[in-house]
């Protein structure tokens, strides 16, 4: 296979990872004041069966007992129910189609009133040629506000490690520099003692040549 082929077949398979679904589970933790998205990802079985799906947010406040429906959205319609997320809570999932897989949700200002426990119920009718099928799915996510966020272990390893690698690359990259000037250095040596022999030749030759002339009477 030739490297043509091979750039080919690496696009197709990267086409097919960006058009399949991953579910990921939420962040938890907002921060007072800001944005917050609350990812909510139901993927389907199958993806080649069309379905028409719809989904239900509920929220429990932190210190109440009951959940209480927030938001509503059946494409391409969409209800906020609590007053507590007028203004404030926005679609971010599929959209221009019923057959909805990510259902998340933005907060565009995050108030300690959004702390609590959160539901995201998936309703989805799958058709079939011969029949219909509904399933229900129910995600739960549990919320914190803070008032300033704070790094976890991953992000701070990550950055860490971030930096190691710029020095090594760093120190990769002199140790390369170092090399590449010496070997062009030896190299210009050596190409000096053959141009100084090739020139001795020459006037050597020369020379013989104007003692072999002999005057003419």
């Amino acid at each position: 296979m030739d490297s043509w082929s091979r750039f080919l077949l690496c696009l197709m398979t990267v086409s097919c990872c960006w058009a399949g679904c991953v579910e990921v589970d939420s962040e938890t933790e907002a921060v007072l004041g800001h944005e917050f998205k609350i990812r909510c990802i139901s993927c389907k079985k199958r993806g080649e069966t069309t379905a028409v799906t719809f989904v239900e947010w509920f929220f429990k406040e932190k210190g109440t007992e009951e959940f209480d429906r927030i938001y509503i959205y059946n494409y391409p319609q969409d209800d906020i129910l609590d007053e507590r997320f007028k203004g404030r809570l926005v679609w971010n999932g599929s959209r221009n189609t019923e057959d909805i897989q990510d259902m998340s949700v933005i907060i565009t200002n995050v108030s300690y009133s959004h702390h609590g426990d959160y539901i995201c119920k998936v309703n989805r009718t799958l058709t079939f040629n011969s029949h219909e099928y509904n399933t229900n799915v129910t995600k739960f996510i549990h919320l914190t506000v803070v008032a300033k966020a704070n790094r976890d272990i991953a992000s701070i390893v990550s950055e860490i490690m971030m930096y190691v690698l710029i020095v090594v690359l760093t120190i990769w990259l002199v140790a390369e520099m170092i090399y590449c000037y010496r070997k062009i250095a030896a190299a210009g040596e050596e190409a000096v003692p053959e141009n100084a022999s090739d020139y001795l030749a020459i006037t050597s030759d020369s020379k013989d040549n104007c003692l072999g002339e002999q005057p003419q009477v």
